[in-house]
């Protein structure tokens, strides 16, 4: 394939500065000069063509068109070095260590609050606190067993934490398809390549689940909101993958003090619940009244220790992004370490000097939703319209707690394949992180990117797509 590739201004993962194609990528550059564009395009079709045939699809929400969307992938694969990914593993593992002693502190002593270095409103006030949870003890004090940590690299090459997921982190699903395509597409490659596996993602996650409680042979099952939900394929995909059953609300019923699930040889006790379905919805008589997606009575049954739910109630407020920029502060006060991985410079908009800067600088900087997700309720100030902006601005003025803004990081491009060939294309990295007995990162992570030219938005949601993500061997996970 010829090379008329132009990354200028931008951090490329494949070239630097100078065009010249960094040492990771070097074998993988030999290869792709001998694939001509066309039989690169017919790979291609051919993944789509296959992805439609599995139904690995994401359902989209308020689409007059129809629910259900083909993520795009894109063939050209990110990759990372051994020993850069040696310095994401530890830095991603630093981050939930701390962010799981935070949530034990603030069900439980709350130090953090009383030594002032988090104001008590950001936490008590904030609506993914769950009062129900307060002096709950739990297994090894474990609140997110399952955690994707969203990362990029700035124009220096250098990385950064954009957020944290920890309520039910979703994409795992298509990691994992991702490879299996690329295996599928590109034998070769692999054989040419040492690239971490990431296969045994199922079986750690099951490990991590069981590990969770100290009943033995304990009976796991994944809890879903039903087909409608966006993540309803990895839902499914993880549930068969572990060989578990998956279930929704009207599958479980609460007796005495234990969960059941309802089968056709009578009903079976369930132990642990990988639950897709966040807090409000959980269990109708503690939260959400009317949902009928829960299970009634099974927050009593989580306080008395007889079922695990991965992840806990009241992790929320941990990934809410007002809290996000505590999170260095968190990791030298619970670990006495400095953070491995920066966070982006965050404004806080409910402070009255971050709110002026902010409503000054809208033109310049990204504003978000604290609540928000999926790419929704945020405004990038140089990519907005002169009206967009000032609509926005009304917005913050009217409820400033709810927003905070950062400045416009370019983010890293990666080759991505298109019509005319490769172009640079926008992505960033969530890698996902197990936490039990022990912890695992598995080598390599949902790598997304923003196809449309110039775009900084790589949410699926948004018209973003995925990549494979190799990490060369060499990394432990």
């Amino acid at each position: 394939m010829d090379f008329k590739y132009s990354a200028e201004g931008l951090f490329d993962e494949m070239f630097s500065h100078e065009s010249k194609c960094r040492d990771h990528y070097q074998g993988y550059q030999q290869w792709l000069q001998a694939m001509s564009s066309d039989q690169f395009q017919q790979k291609q079709r051919e993944a789509d063509l296959l992805f439609h045939r599995l139904g690995i699809t994401f359902n989209v929400y308020g689409e007059d068109a129809g629910t259900e969307r083909l993520i795009p992938f894109d063939t050209v694969p990110r990759i990372i070095p051994s020993e850069e990914w040696a310095n994401v593993q530890k830095g991603v593992k630093q981050r939930v260590s701390a962010l799981n002693q935070f949530l034990y502190d603030i069900y439980h002593d709350k130090n953090i609050i009383k030594d002032g270095l988090i104001p008590e409103e950001q936490v008590f006030a904030n609506e993914q606190y769950q009062p129900c949870m307060q002096g709950i003890d739990l297994p090894n004090n474990i609140y997110t067993h399952i955690a994707g940590v969203d990362l990029i690299k700035d124009d220096k090459g250098d990385y950064y934490v954009l957020e944290d997921n920890l309520r039910t982190p979703s994409g795992v699903s298509y990691m994992l398809e991702n490879r299996k395509m690329m295996m599928r597409l590109f034998p070769e490659l692999f054989s040419k390549h040492s690239v971490a596996s990431i296969d045994h993602y199922p079986s750690l996650l099951l490990k991590t689940l069981k590990d969770s409680t100290p009943i033995s042979s304990p009976n796991v099952v994944v809890l879903t909101p039903g087909r409608f939900n966006s993540a309803y394929f990895e839902h499914a995909f993880l549930a068969q993958q572990m060989g578990v059953e998956l279930v929704e609300g009207r599958d479980l019923f609460v007796k005495g003090s234990y969960v059941y699930m309802r089968t056709t040889h009578g009903p079976v006790r369930v132990d642990v619940i990988y639950r897709r379905v966040d807090d409000e919805f959980l269990d109708p008589l503690t939260f959400n009244s009317g949902s009928m997606l829960g299970v009634a009575g099974l927050t009593s049954v989580y306080r008395e220790g007889n079922v695990i739910l991965a992840n806990a109630i009241g992790t929320g407020v941990a990934d809410d992004k007002s809290i996000y920029p505590y999170v260095p502060d968190m990791i030298r006060y619970y670990l006495k370490e400095e953070p491995i991985l920066n966070n982006v410079p965050t404004w806080q908009c409910r402070k009255p000097e971050d709110l002026a800067y902010t409503l000054d600088n809208l033109a310049d900087l990204v504003v978000k939703e604290v609540h928000g997700a999926g790419g929704y309720g945020m405004l990038i100030g140089p990519k907005a319209t002169p009206k967009e902006i000032e609509t926005f601005r009304l917005q913050i003025i009217k409820d400033p707690s709810n927003y905070i803004a950062q400045p416009t990081l370019s983010l890293s491009s990666s080759p991505t394949f298109i019509n005319d060939g490769l172009a640079p294309r926008h992505i960033d990295l969530r890698p996902f992180l197990l936490t039990g007995a022990e912890s695992h990162l598995v080598p390599g992570g949902l790598t997304r990117v923003a196809l449309k030219e110039g775009s900084l938005v790589v949410n699926s949601s948004q018209g973003g797509g995925t990549k494979d993500t190799w990490v060369l061997e060499g990394a432990t996970c």
